[in-house]
């Protein structure tokens, strides 16, 4: 008997061992605290020495609702936890299988990196950051609405095995396969409270040539339905409280008037999509006052919210059928009757995806239409959606510009994305949208104007699918407000629209720029300079560009002639058999096609 502390020591030892040889689970206990005056960075919650002997002891993953203590909280938290490393020197990496929004890592009082967005998996580099022995990780999650916190597996694991863990099993598979206009589209997103001064169906008909002369390809419409009255936050309540699916808010118009919207977007050759609010509705809607049977109820049989912060808005029960037959019939009188070309789908993962894949099929039988899904499951694509949210890449803009994190970690999100969607899977681009805008900043505030042109052109040239907010083509530098009316100014002047004009041209011009290979080019300033090849059978798109405020020489090796593209640079033509030792300004591009 006495010899069994140590054999428990050895069989530790031993375990520890084996564990690190594939990873290390952080799942299980960790210390919670809430935060809702937002003052644990400047109290120092992050700090390894700060007492937590006040602080909840929770089981992770999980999302912070699914808590008996947490059920009506929603906003800031903090989590903390101590683990173990043998061996500091390997490299090794933190990874999050999903957080609920926003979150920073802190690892022994230092500030590891930061992530938005949700259902994105993400790493940070834990070499030189981590000791032998004790360590200590502090997360802060901010959740703007909805369940949020840390729910899904954190582990650590060394960097040479991050794609079998990043590997779904859906990258064996195909996408659906969409048609051309969606494959090839340049989405404008329209808010119409902010859109004009009328903020009305009419004032965007008006506006159709000149966004035809922009070279948008499909327009869509934020909610245009009634708003609902009862719990209505603001003054003029969100688009997303939804009082009747089959009607129009008539603070935009009249039916008629978007009848008369949608056939004029058809005349200049365009498609017109709207949202989709499919998960829940108003608490005065029409639904509710006919069929309150197809409502999520709390034990009490009383109707619910999705979630604490939505308090508008009551949560819909997919589990009736009769409710799908409703929504699937309604998506196809927008369809057939008034001859829209598609939806956006508000939190399309908090809906069932059987339930999406069977509208589809419907919709399929009336024409080819476009889904685009506000969610980023790999599994959307294979029936149910054309598109879903690449908030992967939003969230590695303001790292880039701000120079904590290299250009070079653009490739490990497409790596990424090319070992979890399936093939051909369609992600939207963008560097902003109405969430964004509303409830972070405005692009031209969060990145700078030289920043918004560079990250313009990042989401016009990577594979993918543009998304253009209204007014960033004049860089509005005004939060549009969901619940309130602010206009855009479009008065402000700025070199946006000529950027965007431009490269929609190219988008057009050059067909390897839309479904042509991508190719990324190793770089020696990988640090600031990011270059890739757009390729297709009949031509080449080199494109380069500086995220850093210095002038940077290009340091890489094309054995080929080559000739800038017009119209987005002030540079010469340049015809050289080498591009080593060519300046590129401090936030600054060059696009050459190769000859």
């Amino acid at each position: 008997m006495k010899f069994f502390p140590i054999i428990l020591l050895l069989l530790n030892i031993f375990s520890r061992c084996l564990t690190m040889e594939e990873k290390i689970s952080l799942d299980g206990k960790w210390f919670f605290k809430s935060d809702p005056t937002q003052s644990g960075i400047s109290e120092g919650y992050f700090k390894t020495d700060y007492q937590r002997d006040n602080w909840e002891e929770i089981d992770l993953p999980k999302y912070w609702d699914d808590h008996s203590f947490l059920t009506n909280y929603d906003g800031w938290g903090w989590y903390a936890k101590n683990f173990f490393i043998d061996n500091a020197s390997k490299d090794l990496i933190i990874y999050f299988e999903g957080i609920d929004d926003d979150a920073s890592v802190w690892i022994n009082g230092k500030e590891i990196g930061s992530h938005s967005g949700y259902n994105e998996a993400f790493f940070f580099e834990l070499k030189d950051k981590i000791k032998n022995g004790q360590n200590t990780i502090v997360v802060q999650v901010i959740d703007y609405g909805g369940p949020g916190g840390i729910y899904k597996p954190v582990f650590i694991i060394e960097y040479k095995d991050i794609d079998k863990h990043i590997k779904s099993k859906y990258a064996e598979l195909s996408a659906i396969e969409s048609v051309t206009w969606v494959k090839e589209a340049i989405i404008y997103s329209v808010y119409l409270r902010s859109f004009s001064k009328e903020g009305t169906f009419k004032s965007l008909e008006k506006r159709i040539p000149e966004l035809k002369e922009l070279g948008v390809t499909v327009i869509w419409l934020l909610p245009i339905h009634p708003i609902g009255k009862i719990k209505r936050k603001g003054t003029l309540g969100s688009p997303y409280s939804v009082q009747d699916y089959y009607s129009v808010n008539p603070e935009f118009g009249t039916l008629e008037d978007f009848k008369s919207l949608v056939k004029t977007v058809h005349e200049h050759k365009l498609k017109i999509i709207i949202d989709l609010v499919a998960n829940h509705t108003s608490w005065d809607s029409e639904l509710i006052k006919n069929h309150p049977e197809w409502f999520t109820k709390n034990s009490d049989g009383k109707i619910v919210s999705p979630n604490s912060d939505w308090t508008d808005v009551a949560d819909l029960d997919y589990s009736r059928r009769d409710l799908w037959e409703y929504m699937i019939e309604m998506m196809k009188w927008w369809i057939k009757e008034i001859d829209i070309d598609g939806f956006r789908c508000d939190v399309a993962e908090l809906v069932p995806l059987e339930f999406w894949e069977t509208a589809r099929l419907e919709l399929n039988k009336i024409k080819p239409v476009m889904m685009l899904s506000e969610g980023s499951l790999p599994e959307h694509h294979l029936k149910a959606f054309d598109i879903t949210y690449s908030w992967n890449l939003y969230d590695k803009l303001e790292p880039l510009l701000k120079g904590k994190t290299s250009a070079k970690s653009l490739d490990q999100i497409f790596k990424n994305e090319a070992l979890r969607f399936p093939k051909g899977s369609l992600r939207l681009r963008f560097n902003t949208n109405h969430d964004k805008n509303a409830w972070d900043k405005p692009a031209v505030q969060k990145f700078g104007i030289y920043g918004l042109k560079l990250s313009a052109i990042l989401i016009n040239t990577i594979p993918g699918i543009p998304l253009l907010y209204n007014g960033e083509e004049v860089a509005n530098d005004k939060r549009l407000d969901l619940f309130e009316k602010v206009e855009i100014d479009w008065s402000r002047k700025s070199e946006m629209y000529e950027l965007y004009k431009n490269l929609f041209i190219l988008r057009k011009n050059h067909q390897a720029l839309v479904n042509g290979a991508f190719e990324p080019i190793e770089q020696i300033n990988s640090q600031s300079i990011y270059a890739f090849l757009r390729k297709s059978e009949k031509e080449r798109i080199l494109v380069i560009l500086n995220f850093s405020n210095k002038e940077q020489k290009i340091e890489l090796k094309l054995y080929e002639n080559f000739q800038l593209l017009e119209n987005l640079t002030d540079n010469e033509i340049l015809k050289y058999e080498t591009l080593d030792g060519i300046s590129i300004k401090p936030y600054g591009y060059l696009l050459y096609n190769l000859k």
